[in-house]
């Protein structure tokens, strides 16, 4: 992962373990950040499509290199 994710990553894993839907409904980071719950604070709504819009520009620069150099 790249530095710059990583970073959204760990604030949006931050962000979650503080909200009703790890604390009170007891479930993991990972389905929180699929879901939209209303029990998941609007900061961390947006942190999550940031990190995913990261995610997504790491995959579409890779796929960009490999098709120039003809792989």
């Amino acid at each position: 992962m790249a530095k710059s994710c990583k970073g959204l990553a760990v604030e949006l894993v931050k962000c979650l373990s503080e909200s009703d839907c790890v604390k009170v409904e007891k479930k993991s980071f990972r389905e929180c950040a699929k879901e939209k719950s209303p029990c998941i604070p609007s900061e961390c709504v947006g942190l999550r499509e940031t990190y995913f819009n990261c995610k997504r520009g790491q995959v579409d620069m890779r796929a960009r290199i490999r098709g120039n150099k003809g792989y």
